[in-house]
Order: structure tokens, then C-alpha cells, then sequence
């Protein structure tokens, strides 16, 4: 009895450990749960069965892994989640009012978070084996990466509730934070906290959406969304979209711009999610003339590597059909075109009509007097 006793009161130490760890390596929050993702796996089938990932395949993989966390990391009782801040600007709207700058997702302006959150856990997990030198443990640290329903669990830790922009929201903090997670077989304390759902009435995520990308509260058509049109969409951007894409050549953030929540957003103090390369403001044209090897120097170490070149052109030549009529635009893209694949040309193409029709005089139309 004393035995199980000092066994419990050793792993309420551990986890306030966990806990003061987690904070001393840059997170702003950890949270220990014993997962229930029953609901939330109701909710994903529903999603998928919509078509709602569009070409994202990978989202119906791995069948229960993704809602029964014991399938996908062998014995797990126990998630510990992470929040970590990001935001390291304040100028995102005066971007999407110049079209003659390039809009970027904001988590994108420094360092890839992949590799930087995955070497803090990382380092985490260490600590946790190192308390427990004697014991099988069972742990892996995820990021964004393999079948990790991190949202639910998020709002389950009480790190934010679910906006009706499907981002976790959190009161004091915004929604401009990444996630983590921990899946381990320690059974540790778990927390009960919790961040009931406070959109109240609001639909101010809904109404912003460039191209109307919620169907419903809740609810992403990932297909109409414009960080999965620049990101994850690997082919022509289809017609319909590109006027309502204006200048945002790499992810979306309008429906966090407009949230009442993000009104005083937190600011990340981690100096590698800074603005790298002046990634906060600038001008479509001077990325567009870009050659490959620069494309690969100026986004080393940046998650906007992942689409390659060729979808950066794309999403770029976008950007240049949507801003003012320029000659220099006009010259640039047609210098494109007689060098570009065809995924690249299309796009450009689309884009000197744009601009030719912006830059061609019009002819007023005199009135017919009303006396004649």
C-alpha cells in the first residue's frame, strides 16, 4: 500500500517537473490529459466523408490511429500538450492592403517551428527518462507530424476551445501559437482544466474568409481554403480563386486577423521565429525574379521550402495578376513565361491578361444626351 502510495506522490512531483521543464524550454503552456478523442473522431469521419481535404489523402490514413493514441505509440495512457507563441509582428494588415507586396503566413517568417518545437521535446522526453532510468517507458513527441489529433487534444488540455475558424483559441493568449505533443505510458496526474467556448455570436472568421472556406461553424472545406490552395495543393489553382487570393502567396491568416480574441495578441519571445530575409513585407516582384538557387538560399531552414519553386511561382504570379497595372510586372511576367513549366506558365499567362487589361487605356463612353 505505501508502495503504490509513494508511487503516486513520485509522479505528482514528476509531472510539476514536466511542467517547469516545458516552461523553461519556451513553452507558454503544458497540459497533462488521459486522451478521449471518441467525439472528436466522429467529427473527422464526417469531415473526410465531405471530401473536405481535398487532395490531402493522408488525412484519411492510418484508420484508428489517429483517435485510439495506443495504436499509434504502443501502451500511451497519458498526452502532455504543449503551446508555444509565435507571433513576432504587427503590421499583417497593412500587407494585405499593399498589392504590390507579398502576404505570408505569419508562422512562416522564421524559422521551420518543425524542427525547433521537435528538439524542445525532444529534450523533454530526455528529462523524463533520465528521472526514470530504471523503467520501460513508452514516449515519442510529435509536431504536427504522423496521425496526431493535436487540436482536440489541445482543447482538451484546456490550452484553447475549437473557434468556429477550426483554430484553438485561447483567452488570454490569441491563436497564434503552435502545438505539441507527448504521447507516454507514464501514468502521471492528469490536469482539469478548461476553456469553455466563448465565440459566443460572433462569425467575424466566417464573414473575412476571402473565399468562403467555412461551410457551416466549425467546418473548413479545406478545398476553397487559401493556405491549402498555396500549401498543400500541389496542382493549378483553379480560376474562381485566384482574384480572391490577392497578394497571399503563401497561407492565409485573415480568419485570425479578424477574431475579436487576437484583438492583443501575445508576442513570441523566441528570437527564431523573427522575420527572416524581410519575409513581413516584401514586394511580390523582387521574389518573383527570384532565380531557383536563390528560392533555396533565402528559404533554408524555413517551413515555405516545403512547396519547392515551381508552387512558389505559381502562387506568386497570382499575387503579380492581382496587384496594380505595372509595366515592370508586365515585363517580368512575360520574361517569365518563355522559361517556365507548364504548371508555372498557366498561372503567368492568367497573369499578363490581368495586367494588360489593367494597364490598357479605357475609352469613355460619351452619354447620349437626353435632347437628341
Amino acid at each position: 500500500m505505501h508502495q503504490v502510495s509513494d508511487e503516486r506522490h513520485n509522479l505528482v512531483f514528476l509531472a510539476k517537473k514536466i511542467k517547469a521543464w516545458g516552461i523553461e524550454l519556451g513553452f507558454q503552456q503544458v497540459a497533462i490529459i488521459e486522451p478521449d478523442l471518441n467525439e472528436a473522431s466522429k467529427s473527422l469521419n464526417a469531415w473526410l466523408k465531405n471530401g473536405y481535404q481535398g487532395s490531402m489523402g493522408w488525412m484519411g490514413h492510418h484508420g484508428e490511429k489517429r483517435y485510439v493514441v495506443d495504436k499509434l505509440v504502443d501502451h500511451t495512457i497519458r498526452v502532455i500538450c504543449v503551446r508555444m507563441d509565435y507571433l513576432n509582428d504587427n503590421k499583417m494588415i497593412a500587407i494585405l492592403k499593399d498589392n504590390n507586396k507579398a502576404y505570408i503566413s505569419r508562422y512562416a517568417l522564421g524559422r521551420d517551428y518543425h524542427k525547433l518545437i521537435r528538439r524542445r521535446l525532444g529534450e523533454l522526453v530526455s528529462r523524463i527518462r533520465e528521472e526514470l532510468p530504471n523503467d520501460t517507458l513508452s514516449q515519442r513527441a510529435f509536431v504536427d507530424s504522423a496521425p496526431v489529433m493535436e487540436k482536440p487534444l489541445a482543447a482538451q488540455a484546456g490550452l484553447g476551445w475549437m473557434g468556429k475558424n477550426t483554430l484553438i483559441l485561447n483567452s488570454q493568449a490569441g491563436s497564434w501559437f503552435f502545438l505539441g505533443e507527448i504521447y507516454t505510458s507514464l501514468a502521471l496526474p492528469v490536469d482539469h482544466n478548461d476553456q469553455p467556448n466563448q465565440c459566443g455570436k460572433c462569425r467575424a472568421c466566417l464573414r473575412v474568409c476571402p473565399t468562403n472556406a467555412f461551410p457551416e461553424p466549425y467546418v473548413l472545406d479545406a478545398r476553397r481554403c487559401i493556405s491549402y490552395l498555396t500549401i498543400e495543393h500541389k496542382g493549378s489553382i483553379p480560376l474562381e480563386f485566384r482574384p480572391l487570393m490577392g497578394n497571399r502567396v503563401f497561407g492565409c491568416d485573415d480568419c485570425q486577423i479578424s477574431c475579436p480574441w487576437n484583438r492583443y495578441p501575445a508576442q513570441s519571445q523566441e528570437t527564431a521565429f523573427a522575420p527572416r530575409h524581410h519575409f513581413d513585407s516584401p514586394a511580390l516582384l523582387d521574389l518573383f525574379m527570384w532565380s531557383e538557387a536563390e528560392f533555396e538560399r533565402f528559404t533554408e531552414g524555413s517551413a515555405i521550402r516545403r512547396i519547392g519553386y515551381q508552387r512558389w511561382l505559381r502562387n506568386l504570379a497570382i499575387g503579380l495578376g492581382n496587384a496594380s497595372g505595372n509595366p515592370l510586372i508586365l515585363a517580368a511576367l512575360k520574361q517569365r513565361a518563355n522559361s517556365s513549366t507548364p504548371l508555372v506558365l498557366e498561372h503567368v499567362t492568367w497573369a499578363i491578361v490581368q495586367q494588360e487589361q489593367k494597364l490598357t487605356p479605357q475609352t469613355p463612353t460619351d452619354p447620349v444626351s437626353k435632347y437628341e
